[in-house]
């Protein structure tokens, strides 16, 4: 490294050398004299004034041998020229010139770990660009700045050749011809000095990994500079939170082998020892506020002490001073050690600054989106005291629009008000427009072709407008739907939609029946939001169904039982009530909070019945890679005024959702004419279910493994079952119990899930399926 520094240094340095070592016999060539005009030869590209500016003479002055030395180093200095010459005729300075070529281009072949602009940008910070003067020295920087990058992502067999290329007008083309090679992948991770805690715990606590089954995957064991640098981090953490305040680490000792493959890394720790509280104290302005702050101090006296704790102290108090207006404040822990009985006296040094409000709400970023439909999701008004509580609501409801890759909200003083601060929300907006093609699968439904055309924002104006189709084996539907979900300024929302339905029979081994039910309406529903996690909604939806490809012989016999008291095609409007509050922290991979929804359908017209439908999930996080998982749902239907429950809006139970293990749709009461599933007007269903971490999966935290238990049912309110064809079905409408293992994923194609469940009790005519997956979406 030091002998490439100092041929660097000899390259950038030889023109000024060789030009102070030949300057005084050039001067020597002329004895000083009156310059009557001076002439620029050889120039091209560089304004003829440019040199001028850098003679140390003018027309009119005296020329000296000093002066001629000088001007040679100013016009070597510029970098512009790679030789200069000074020569006198009749009292005529002329300076001969060669200019150094400029950089037209830059380009790169074989490039594709990295974006070309961003290198482009990355090498112009180190002097090397298009319209650039082109130095020998400046390209070795910017091919070893190439392969630096490279480095950085692990790529340690990156092989770069720089090719120039002449142009005219004395200009160059340079192309980097990259070969980026295979990535160097780690080999070994070594922990030297570690006793208090195992080298596979600390491990555990890294992001890097050696070689797995699933780092194919996760790409965890590509080395990476700055992950290693983020896993010191956490390894400095797991030991502050367990009581070492005098943990440190060595810088990170990284080799490779020979062929440039294997990464070997080796972390040198030290660990010191635990720490505990002796003594707990606010210090400080509290604003007469102790009895509050105190019991946000969740680090006690007698514990050991913790980081995470203590900062989320912090973070508490901070957020508490917040809500009352408090913009600034500042809450600073501080343990002051006693390293002979390894105790710590915790202070926590508070200044509330002063209470501010809210001058002005500032929105920045969003080109299409109105600023209203940014607004109305804020819960900090203008001109109020500033609450901390309150912007972080606003945020938060602003993200979940979905219109934006981010949101960003902060404070800014009011230059000579130190009362006030500007909020300002600043959006960057994502496509709000989707066109989608998809394929699934699922053990039930078979192919699942689905294709719609949405718009999240239509016109910026929040509002929603969609197309989606959807096909499969028993099900095929169509829907249009718009959504406004400021239909008025409290936050009511309105859906109007119009669908089609098309359900045929569900395969089965004892069955045989064929029909096909097509259902078509329209709905108008509305959502009422009544705190940040509630919400009430109620609508209706009028329908129309018909039964087609009707027969006595191939019917299944309910079906034909309906067409006898209802005929073929019915018309229904059917209102709907509910209540839904989600707490999940999130809805892709929800590790803790819950979901509960209250719904009830009240039919009228040709079909007379009710439904009522309750579902209550809730997810207990168990250290920090665990989480139990509870699900539990339940529906009831029955009809009035004298007439039978209708066949058609029967619910099904089986398979993913419900009870895995057995087959999809087939708990419940079977066709005493074909053998078909009928489902019910009764279904109860609970799942427990513990998400485990994928190996190796840290990268993507929708991947999880799972053990569950299911129990379910399906049978009618009346308290009917029928059991098939001459009574070949033991026990339909009986409780199904099951257990097994799965995998869910976030797949790039919808929601993946697989399980492996075994039926705990089927009985004679069950049908058991115990390999079971799903994916793609389907509705």
């Amino acid at each position: 490294m030091s002998l490439s520094r100092k041929s660097k240094f000899a390259l950038r340095t030889l023109p000024l050398l060789v030009a102070t070592l030949l300057a005084p016999a050039i001067a020597n060539a002329f004895t000083p004299f009156v310059v009557r005009d001076i002439q620029v030869n050889g120039i091209q590209r560089v304004d003829p004034g440019t040199v001028f500016s850098f003679l140390p003479v003018k027309v009119g002055e005296q020329f000296s041998e000093e002066q001629a030395s000088e001007a040679i180093q100013r016009l070597y200095s510029t970098g512009f020229f790679s030789d200069v010459q000074l020569d006198t005729t009749d009292n005529v300075l002329v300076v001969s010139v060669v200019e150094r070529p400029t950089i037209a281009s830059v380009t790169f072949n074989g490039m594709r770990e990295f974006d070309a602009k961003g290198i482009t940008q990355s090498l112009s910070q180190v002097g090397f660009g298009e319209g650039r003067v082109f130095d020998r020295a400046m390209l070795e920087r910017a091919e070893f700045e190439l392969k630096q990058q490279y480095l950085s992502k692990g790529k340690y067999g990156v092989e770069v050749t720089p090719i120039i290329t002449p142009l005219p007008r004395n200009r160059v083309g340079v192309s980097f011809d990259v070969f980026e090679g295979d990535l160097a992948k780690i080999k070994e991770i070594n922990i030297v000095g570690n006793e208090a805690f195992s080298t596979s715990r600390l491990l555990s606590q890294m992001e890097l990994t050696t070689s797995g089954v699933m780092t194919w995957y996760t790409g965890t064991n590509k080395y990476s500079r700055e992950k290693l640098e983020g896993d010191v981090e956490r390894i400095r953490s797991y030991y502050l939170d367990r009581g070492y305040l005098e943990f440190n680490s060595e810088p990170p000792q990284v080799s490779i082998s020979p062929d440039r493959q294997d990464i070997f890394v080796t972390l040198t720790v030290h660990e010191g020892d635990p720490y505990e509280i002796s003594d707990v104290k606010l210090a400080g302005d509290l604003l007469g506020l102790d009895a509050e702050i105190l019991p946000l101090v969740q680090v006690k006296a007698g514990e050991t002490f913790s980081a995470e704790k203590t900062n989320a102290s912090a973070k508490a108090i901070t957020d508490y001073l917040g809500s009352l207006g408090y913009a600034f404040a500042n809450v600073n822990p501080h343990p002051v050690l006693d390293r002979e009985n390894h105790t710590a006296d915790l202070s926590f040094y508070i200044d509330p600054g002063r209470r501010a409000y809210v001058r002005r709400i500032q929105i920045g970023g969003n080109t299409r989106t109105r600023d209203e439909v940014i607004r109305r999701e804020m819960r900090q008004n203008e001109a109020a005291w500033y609450d901390s509580n309150s912007i972080a609501f606003s945020r938060d409801r602003i993200d979940r629009l979905g219109y934006f890759n981010e949101v960003d909200v902060n404070t800014a003083p009011v230059a000579g008000s130190p009362d006030q601060v500007d909020l300002n929300v600043d959006v960057k907006e994502k496509p709000t427009g989707l066109i989608n093609l998809g394929v699934g699968y699922g053990s039930t439904d078979k192919v699942i072709l689905s294709a719609g055309i949405s718009q999240d924002n239509i016109f910026g104006s929040g509002n929603s407008l969609s197309l989606q189709l959807n096909t499969s084996k028993t099900n095929r539907a169509a829907v249009i739907s718009h959504t406004n979900p400021y239909w008025t300024k409290d936050g009511i929302s309105k859906t109007t939609s119009l669908y089609y339905r098309r359900t045929t029979p569900y395969e089965s081994d004892y069955s045989y029946g064929d029909y096909q039910v097509t259902a078509y309406g329209a709905g108008l529903n509305f959502g009422i939001p009544i705190s940040e996690y509630d919400r009430i909604f109620m609508g209706v939806n009028l329908e129309h169904n018909k039964i087609g490809r009707f027969s006595r012989q191939y019917t299944p016999l309910a079906y034909q039982e309906f067409v006898e008291e209802f005929g073929s095609g019915t018309n229904a409007a059917i209102f709907n009530l509910g209540w839904s509050k989600d707490t999940r922290d999130s809805a892709l991979a929800p590790t803790r909070g819950g979901y509960t929804r209250l719904s009830a359908d009240f039919s009228t017209l040709d079909l007379r019945y009710y439904m009522l439908s309750a579902q209550q999930q809730y997810y207990l996080p168990l250290g920090r890679a665990f989480t139990l998982a509870f699900n539990g749902m339940a529906d009831y239907g029955k009809s009035y005024g004298g007439r039978a429950f209708p066949i058609i809006k029967t619910v099904y139970g089986g398979g993913i959702g419900s009870v895995r293990g057995y087959e999809g749709a087939s708990l419940g009461p079977r066709d005493t004419l074909t053998g078909d599933y009928l489902g019910g007007s009764r279904r109860v269903a609970g799942n427990v279910q513990l998400y485990l971490p994928f190996p190796g999966a840290t990268r993507d935290r929708t991947l999880r493994w799972f053990v569950f238990t299911d129990a379910g049912r399906v049978d009618n309110a009346d308290g009917s079952c029928w059991t098939g064809r001459n009574n070949e079905i033991e026990d339909p409408c009986g409780w199904k119990y099951s257990a097994g293992v799965g995998l869910s994923w976030q797949s790039p194609l919808g929601p993946l899930q697989l399980s492996y469940g075994r039926a705990m009790n089927a009985k004679a005519g069950d049908e058991k399926q115990a390999f079971q997956f799903q994916i793609g979406t389907a509705f």
